[in-house]
């Protein structure tokens, strides 16, 4: 099968380019695969962080791309669909995870030769942070597919609410195994300049307000001084509030921040120091981090939000809290720690996740879903 994907790739950073080169390498092993990429992914001015782009440091999968796709230009949306048309590929995907992509995606889409299919593989049909645009343009971005992959059965929901005739399939986030593997945690702790023996607790990734960061923060100061907060990610706009969280709670010295874009191979130095990872959020869907907590055997607790039930919870990999209060988030944690059994069942889980979490079985389960399509 001839197969084009539409997405971010390298140069671009992040946990969606991540995920499309292992997508892209997994399907290589079997199918004619040709990547196109954004020659712009936003203005500027609407990306909060420090840069799109990786660095040299970062490392990242090099996958060879055409960059072609720019979302702020009209012209651009017909010369991408001229060039994967011209390449008459049986399958298109298309990644999807805000609204801003709606137009210039629709539009490549709604291009293609009949007798190629168009999937769309939705991170979000539902923003964390909600405009009122963002249905109508999802709505008709939606139209231009043929079918739909969702990662967790809470963004299907959303998926049929704004359109429930298409065709679609759940495909559980795989796991990432691109970050290399465990490494001795007195190694960890010495790279990062952690204290050696503390209850470590991890906050990863990029720093947004519907992840709860300020909750979290609140309930550290409930536990007690055998703990450490462990914060690593880029913020995505001001850190003032929560160092002010930090200056005015109960330990600041026990608060250890790397407030920057945490490039592929520093990822085992933060997951091998860790005891346990949190994921506060206001809302979610899927979690990219609780890939790499299962890849690196980090047991988690999350909030009872979006599909983190589903994907936590359910499967025995973390302990999922009845309410994101500091509170909740602080007993959870005690509990984790004072009970040696219940850690064991959750390592066990997150082994049986890494079998069936393989990018392999997601590869063959997304063509197998394509082929289903009529």
């Amino acid at each position: 099968m001839k197969i084009a994907i539409l997405s971010c790739f390298y140069p671009y950073r992040g946990g969606i380019a991540q995920f499309n080169a292992n997508l892209f390498e997994e399907l290589g092993k079997a199918h004619d695969v040709r990547a196109y990429n954004f020659s712009r992914q936003y203005p500027d001015f609407l990306f909060p962080g420090k840069t799109q782009y990786v660095t040299p440091e970062d490392e990242a999968v090099p996958i060879e791309a055409e960059a072609l796709l720019d979302t702020a230009d009209p012209l651009s949306w017909g010369r991408t669909a001229r060039a994967i048309r011209t390449w008459g590929p049986d399958l298109l995907l298309v990644r999807y995870w805000m609204s801003w992509f709606a137009p210039s995606l629709g539009a490549v889409a709604r291009r293609m030769a009949p007798g190629c299919k168009v999937i769309g593989i939705l991170d979000n049909v539902v923003p964390h942070e909600r405009h009122w645009f963002d249905a109508p343009l999802t709505r008709r971005f939606l139209r231009s597919l043929d079918g739909a992959v969702t990662l967790c059965e809470e963004v299907r929901h959303d998926l049929l609410a704004l359109r429930s005739d298409i065709p679609n399939t759940v495909l559980p986030h795989p796991i990432y195994t691109h970050f290399g593997t465990k490494i001795p945690r007195e190694e960890a702790e010495r790279r990062l300049g952690l204290p050696e023996g503390r209850r470590t607790l991890l906050f990863f990734g990029l720093i947004r307000e519907y992840k709860g960061l300020d909750i979290l923060l609140k309930a550290f100061d409930l536990l007690d001084e055998r703990y450490q907060l462990v914060i690593a990610g880029e913020p995505y706009g001001s850190f003032d509030k929560y160092q002010k969280l930090i200056d005015g709670g109960r330990a600041p010295a026990d608060v250890h921040v790397f407030p920057n874009y945490i490039r592929d191979a520093e990822v085992k130095n933060y997951f091998s120091a860790a005891d346990l990872a949190v994921l506060p959020y206001r809302s979610a869907t899927q979690s990219g981090i609780s890939s790499v907590s299962c890849h690196f055997v980090v047991p988690m607790v999350v909030t009872d939000v979006g599909g983190l039930r589903e994907t936590v919870g359910a499967r025995g990999t973390g302990i999922v809290c009845k309410e994101g209060t500091p509170e909740c988030i602080a007993a959870a944690i005690n509990n984790y720690f004072d009970d040696p059994d219940l850690q064991v069942h959750l390592c066990e889980g997150m082994g049986a996740e890494k079998e069936r979490l393989s990018w392999s079985r997601f590869a063959q389960d997304l063509t197998a879903f394509a082929e289903s399509i009529h």
